[in-house]
């Protein structure tokens, strides 16, 4: 990724999965991840859903330095998994499923998947291979405005396993909602895990097989 020196400190254009694009001045990268500065917040972006990067000189769209202090620092070079570790705690806002964001904390950073705090859907289960984008909040704020009685340092603790496989597993027996419910057959009673395949019942008693590998978030509601 040395390629990307000759773009460092300019503004460019970057392409995500899903067709979102998105600009700012070319911060940080490393073998994994970029940082974007849009002008109001850091963008830490594994390489996993970029699709190109170019330069953007839209003279309508300038932003010009001293720019805030980058959030999530490393002295030896950043790494996707160095910054999900040095987030944790930290209030952030992600980016999984289209559109749709997802705020509260990292709570646990394991081989193929990371542990969050949502005030809204509690302890969730966020895939590596689907996190599109990550912002930190600045240090004053806290999601909705809650008090820490809403946002627990350390929420209910699940007993955890190092794989996403295997901690679905745990959880056989248990409702479960895939995707922030984003396709009705993606809620359901979680009935079986095997050989990277989840087995998942809808309320009208159907039979949905599921592979692992695609699921991006995964909470359950009880």
């Amino acid at each position: 990724m040395d390629l990307l020196k000759t773009l460092l400190g300019k503004q460019v254009k970057v392409e995500i999965s899903g067709g979102t694009v998105v600009r700012g001045v070319l911060i940080d990268f490393g073998l994994d991840i970029l940082v974007l500065y849009t002008g109001k917040e850091y963008l830490y972006i594994p390489h996993l859903h970029i699709h190109h990067i170019q330069l953007h000189a839209d003279p309508e769209f300038l932003i010009d330095p001293p720019f805030p202090e980058v959030p999530l620092q490393e002295d030896t070079g950043i790494s996707y998994r160095k910054t999900l570790l040095n987030a944790k705690g930290r209030f952030v806002e992600i980016y999984v499923i289209g559109n749709k964001s997802i705020h509260g904390y990292i709570t646990n950073v394991l081989n193929d998947y990371f542990t969050f705090y949502s005030p809204v859907y509690k302890t969730m289960l966020i895939s590596l291979n689907h996190l599109k984008w990550l912002t930190p909040y600045q240090t004053t704020i806290t999601p909705y405005t809650l008090g820490n009685d809403a946002l627990p340092v350390q929420p209910t603790p699940l007993s955890l396993q190092r794989s996403l496989e295997e901690q679905l597993k745990k959880m056989e027996g248990h409702l479960a909602i895939f995707d922030l419910g984003d396709h009705p057959l993606k809620i359901g009673l979680l009935k079986e895990v095997q050989n990277n395949i989840v087995h998942l019942v809808t309320a009208g008693g159907e039979s949905v097989y599921w592979k692992v590998i695609h699921l991006k978030t995964v909470h359950f509601p009880s």
